[in-house]
């Protein structure tokens, strides 16, 4: 099922959130033949495009850190340690969550995470919001998709909307990086069994 993306000009990185009721997206790109090279999780039946931004959009981590609705995640990558990692080839589909995801976490949970003893539990949640290989809007499917964390996201699509794990809506999509794509989220997703209350 194909999605409507919004052309955003996105800062983040991942690395990888308030609920958002628009249950649609809407589209940014023009055509540029995407590099199939990488193993997607997701199911890519045909070569994909992409916008002419990406060549001229930086890398993830420097698209996000363009766009102040990245600040907290950015914040959240580099205190994770993890712009190196997110600067790299790739390519990368990083799902951000973007300032008003991290604001409804639970009351003084982001501030902890940030903390430098709370490091793994970050890198944990951060990387479970990026998957392996560049996903297109157009060629997300329904079903359980490896993370880079190591745990499955479970994608559903219905409608023309995306969501992960059941509560987490792919409000914006195919913002474009020289390393991979960013698909905007409205709530930030936690590994399984990961339990971050003690914190």
């Amino acid at each position: 099922m194909k999605l409507r993306v919004v052309a955003i000009g996105i800062v983040a990185s991942l690395a990888l959130v308030a609920c958002g009721s628009d249950s649609k997206t809407e589209t940014i790109s023009t055509p540029a033949p995407v590099d199939t090279s990488a193993e997607a999780p997701f199911d890519n039946a045909a070569a994909t495009t992409e916008t002419t931004m990406a060549a001229e959009a930086g890398d993830i981590v420097a698209v996000a850190a363009g766009n102040p609705d990245f600040s907290t995640l950015v914040a959240a990558v580099t205190a994770a340690g993890l712009v190196e990692t997110l600067q790299g080839a790739g390519p990368f589909t990083v799902f951000a969550p973007n300032n008003e995801a991290f604001a409804a976490l639970p009351a003084g949970l982001v501030d902890k995470l940030l903390l430098p003893e709370n490091k793994d539990t970050l890198v944990k949640i951060l990387t479970y919001h990026v998957v392996s290989g560049k996903v297109m809007a157009a060629d997300v499917t329904a079903g359980d998709v490896p993370s880079v964390e190591g745990s499955n996201i479970t994608v559903a699509v219905e409608g023309g909307t995306v969501t992960l794990n059941g509560s987490s809506k792919v409000i914006a999509t195919d913002v474009a990086a020289s390393n991979g794509v960013i698909h905007v989220i409205d709530a930030v997703i936690l590994p399984p069994g990961l339990d971050v209350s003690a914190l």
